[in-house]
């Protein structure tokens, strides 16, 4: 056990001469290490924090205005008109304070407050720069002057190379829209869903909701976009995520997949150690700021705040509601296999582990061959069945004893991860193994992966890795920034040996990786077992089919002048159509992290523009293509809408749940929310960081991710179409 390791650094003996201490040199060494590492992490971050709170300017501007406010008192001109005289007047000379020296502090001082004055009126016109959107509503490759103009100044006021947060006071606040313009785009967005006669009873309806509840639901939102720093990220994730009491898996975690065509070793725990140490190589540049913020056009910043909780957070399970659990940097990992636990180190020295070592660690692991302790094998079952039975089970079978300390050494590691048994990923010579690898990322065998935790990584018997993520922490992109930098510096930034090892030397001093023991009663193995049997339905229920289409990709749609999500979207509603006969509500998910702490929209993908081309498509005596165009226009406008906070769903999601605050009954907010999303079509985003130069290496190119079946608002169900297209530059 790693704790017995460090405890025989320190011993003592009690003699008739005294008590004689014997203190391991190596032991020290690494103490004073760690020691050293913490001070320099605090350091880093200390400053990173003072380049980040005076961002856009940067601290050696404090020294130029300060020269410079000196220069003009010596040269006997005052630039404060006066202001330094009253400072000086409020400073008392004593026999510490001159005359001179009350001057000189005098004007540092004014120069303090002028350069600060000067770093908000910097921030306040960033930020009324990053107000502006019509650069978002223009046609592709067409800029305006006005446009050009602004991006210049943006890129003026953006300072250099900032840090991750360098932005995040300067990003605007999301915008309350208007109950007029959001009712009117509900309406235009059920239309083409709706007979006449239903249309028009939804019209009374919405506009008695406009004319007598509306006008107080809604003062009452903007006053919380004015005291909140965004009006609906908060209840968006108490409420959709949180307090949601249904399994977590396959409803609301999703997944993300490996390289489709490229494994760069097949050794489970090569493989394993490298994608762990470049996951703590991000988590260092995570928690130092120091990633580049993710900007769009290369200059407009998004909101980097869901980023905060990627590591050492965990989903805490309660009987009304959830919470978020995030902590302080960990030093340890629990890897799952075969039905037992373990606890390993990921420091040494103040060190992170190399690679090879993590392999090591990893291998003996997967050479353990003890069985697991009575209920171990399927007790993270618990987080994947309903959250009540798991809330009450924590309370009573893990609050104290062996069961508290490995439950509270799962909750505070750094992420898990799973050695899984299985062999997964793509093989074009097998079919549906994509449809097997999709499944097993999302739910596993119900048992094998900690679905609370915020991630698990995956490693498979064959060396392909995944990711299963928690949603209410962050949105997919998140997860997908970190992903692509993984598999990028796994395969070529670290390597690996000809004989597929990790390479680097191998610390044999290494404490062995700890085995979490666990004291589980029957009647808990009882809960367990009901777990289990309420995700295996679930599981059971998801059929899944992923296609790789390779024929074209968005680069061709792109040289049509079409949107490649619009393209996609069309095609979508098409399929439907062909398939159903009839037309239904689509969801398709949009960010909006161009404000301070945004998450997603909706975009309603069904329109009366693509409902109209879907039709034109089954009469071959109809012009097809401008109804196309002006489909794909208005799905785009939509989108734009949506992203600029201009959206409809999460506007009406807010008023209702005011309504529930005030006990407003809302007969139009109850039947939008009760709508069932029968299509939905959210897609993780790909090659975000530009890594990898896909031109350049078209093999090393994954298929993204996924989500199942997921509730997406409280009174409704939907059913998402999974899709797995692969969209070649």
């Amino acid at each position: 056990m790693a704790e017995a390791h460090q405890a025989v650094g320190f011993q003592f003996t009690v003699t008739p001469d005294g008590i004689d201490l014997h203190l391991s040199r190596e032991v020290l060494k690494h103490i004073y290490l760690s020691g050293v590492t913490s001070w320099r992490k605090r350091a880093i971050r200390f400053k990173n924090g003072i380049l980040t709170g005076v961002y856009p300017a940067s601290p050696s501007s404090w020294l130029i205005v300060v020269i410079a406010i000196m220069s003009t008192i010596y040269a006997r001109i005052d630039p404060s008109l006066g202001m330094i005289d009253t400072i000086k007047r409020t400073l008392s000379v004593s026999g510490y304070m001159t005359v001179q020296t009350q001057t000189v502090l005098s004007a540092i001082l004014f120069a303090t407050g002028l350069w600060l004055s000067l770093i908000l009126m910097l921030r306040y016109t960033l930020k009324t720069l990053l107000s502006y959107h019509a650069w978002i509503f223009e046609s592709h490759g067409k800029i305006s002057f006005c446009t050009k103009l602004w991006l210049s100044l943006v890129k003026m006021f953006s300072g250099r190379r900032p840090l991750l947060y360098s932005f995040q006071t300067s990003l605007p606040r999301l915008p309350v829209p208007s109950v007029d313009d959001t009712i009117t785009r509900y309406l235009e967005s059920v239309r083409p869903l709706l007979d006449d006669e239903q249309y028009n009873q939804m019209e009374v309806v919405a506009n008695d909701f406009k004319k007598d509840q509306a006008p107080k639901l809604q003062k009452y939102l903007i006053l919380k976009s004015w005291w909140a720093t965004n009006y609906v990220s908060d209840w968006w994730e108490e409420y959709i995520y949180l307090r949601g009491r249904s399994p977590i898996m396959v409803n609301s975690n999703f997944y993300a997949m490996d390289l489709l065509y490229v494994t760069p070793t097949h050794r489970q725990a090569a493989r394993a150690g490298n994608a762990v140490h470049a996951m703590l190589q991000y988590r260092r540049k995570l928690e130092r700021g120091e990633h580049a913020p993710l900007r769009a056009l290369g200059v407009v910043p998004m909101c980097s705040y869901q980023m905060e909780r990627m590591f050492n957070t965990t989903r805490i399970p309660g009987i009304e509601t959830d919470f978020v659990q995030h902590l302080s940097d960990r030093k340890h990992l629990v890897v799952y296999h075969k039905g037992r636990f373990f606890k390993v180190w990921l420091y040494y020295g103040g060190c992170h582990l190399w690679p090879s070592e993590l392999e090591t660690q990893f291998q003996m692991i997967l050479n353990d061959t003890t069985e697991p302790q009575p209920g171990e094998l399927k007790l993270a079952a618990l987080t994947a069945g309903n959250r009540v039975p798991w809330a009450r089970a924590r309370l009573k079978y893990f609050s104290q004893g062996a069961n508290k300390a490995s439950l509270e050494a799962i909750e505070t590691s750094a992420f898990f991860l799973t050695l899984d048994d299985e062999v997964h990923g793509y093989d074009p010579d097998k079919l549906g193994s994509l449809d097997l690898y999709a499944k097993s990322l999302l739910h596993g065998k119900c048992y094998d992966r900690w679905f609370d935790k915020s991630f698990t990584l995956i490693a498979y018997k064959n060396g392909k890795l995944g990711v299963n993520a928690e949603h209410s922490w962050a949105d997919a992109p998140i997860i997908g920034h970190m992903w692509e930098y993984v598999l990028a510096t796994d395969c070529f930034h670290l390597g690996y040996t000809e004989e597929g090892h990790c390479k680097g030397d191998i610390n044999k001093g290494l404490p062995p990786p700890t085995k979490l023991q666990w004291d589980i009663p029957l009647e808990c193995e009882e809960v367990i077992e009901d777990s289990y049997m309420v995700a295996k339905v679930i599981a059971d229920d998801v059929d899944f089919h992923g296609c790789l289409f390779d024929e074209f990709g968005k680069g061709l749609i792109k040289k049509s002048r079409t949107s490649p999500d619009a393209f996609i979207q069309l095609a979508l509603q098409l399929a439907q159509f062909r398939d159903k006969g009839e037309f239904c509500l689509t969801y398709e998910a949009s960010m909006t992290r161009m404000f301070r702490e945004g998450r997603t929209e909706t975009v309603r993908s069904c329109t009366s523009e693509s409902t109209a081309f879907v039709r034109a498509m089954e009469d071959k005596n109809t012009t097809r293509l401008d109804l196309f165009r002006k489909a794909a226009d208005k799905h785009q406008n939509m989108y734009r809408l949506a992203m600029t906070g201009s959206g409809i769903d999460r506007h009406l999601f807010c008023l209702y749940i005011m309504s529930k605050y005030l006990s407003i009954d809302s007969p139009f907010l109850k039947q939008v929310l009760s709508e069932p999303w029968r299509l939905s079509t959210s897609q993780t985003p790909q090659q975000q960081l530009n890594m990898v130069d896909i031109k350049k290496f078209p093999r090393y190119v994954g298929a993204g991710g996924g989500f199942g079946p997921v509730i997406l608002l409280p009174l409704c169900s939907s059913l998402l179409l999974l899709l797995c297209l692969l969209l070649l530059l």
